[in-house]
């Protein structure tokens, strides 16, 4: 069912051109149902690519007093198989940051989880993952560790995902302003302009350091441009407008 649903995404994803390699997806993180038509543009644009590590960056939902954490566990699993985390990666990472990584065990996130399957269906071979996950959503902390990020990753087969879905619980109108001024700064590719946005209440996005993150990190690898690739609200899906949570997908090229 699963694998049925995920090919069902990438394959209805109808791309735009591409002028350039694929460094890092922006991919919507809510349930398969409501979002997955989305995400299946981000991970459309990875098909068959073989990368040996994939960096997932995702905001950590729930109450924590550690800005950056990651699974304790040796891997996470899907109904699709188990992805290995790489812990050479992550001690790594650790050591080109002066903020600790805090690992847990039995986290309830679900905005990381959610993108593997995408990735398991998309790519071709086997990964292994680097997961994190953002708390202090602040500037200090996601630059950082987009500039560590693009350390560990310079010489690797690797492949960043930031994971976010954009203003919530707005009605339709509302939320289709919002988030296209949210994707516009996406696209300026100045990942200090989405938090302005986000302060200031111009745009919205639950994972604006996430993104904000590996476009620090997609700019150090070399990348020089954002595409959005599609945009939706879950009031596309469900016919409810009046409190809607949008979503976009989109690329970082180089």
């Amino acid at each position: 069912m699963l694998v049925r649903v995920v090919d069902d995404y990438l394959n209805n994803a109808q791309l735009p051109e591409l002028n350039g390699e694929v460094i890092a997806v922006i991919a919507p993180h809510a349930g398969h149902r409501y979002s997955g038509a989305v995400a299946g543009y981000a991970f459309a644009a990875v098909k068959k690519l073989q990368p040996d590590l994939v960096a997932v960056i995702a905001p950590f939902h729930n109450l924590s007093n550690h800005p950056l954490l990651t699974t304790a566990h040796d891997a996470y699993g899907t109904p699709l198989g188990d992805i290995e985390v790489d812990k050479s990666a992550l001690a790594e990472l650790s050591s080109h940051l002066d903020i600790p990584i805090t690992l847990i065990f039995a986290d309830k996130e679900h905005s990381l989880e959610i993108e593997l399957p995408f990735l398991q269906r998309a790519l071709t071979g086997e990964f292994k993952l680097l997961p994190i996950m953002i708390r202090a959503q602040e500037v200090n902390v996601a630059k950082k560790l987009g500039l560590a990020l693009a350390q560990v990753l310079r010489d690797k087969n690797a492949l960043l995902v930031a994971s976010t879905d954009l203003s919530h619980f707005y009605d339709q109108t509302t939320a289709k302003l919002l988030d296209a001024e949210m994707l516009k700064r996406f696209e300026s590719f100045d990942p200090e302009s989405i938090f302005e946005a986000e302060h200031t209440g111009k745009a919205f996005a639950c994972g604006h350091a996430a993104v904000a993150a590996v476009l620090w990190a997609s700019r150090e690898l070399g990348a020089n441009k954002v595409q959005i690739l599609r945009r939706a609200t879950s009031g596309d899906v469900t016919g409810d407008f009046k409190s809607v949570v949008g979503y976009g997908a989109g690329v970082v090229l180089r």
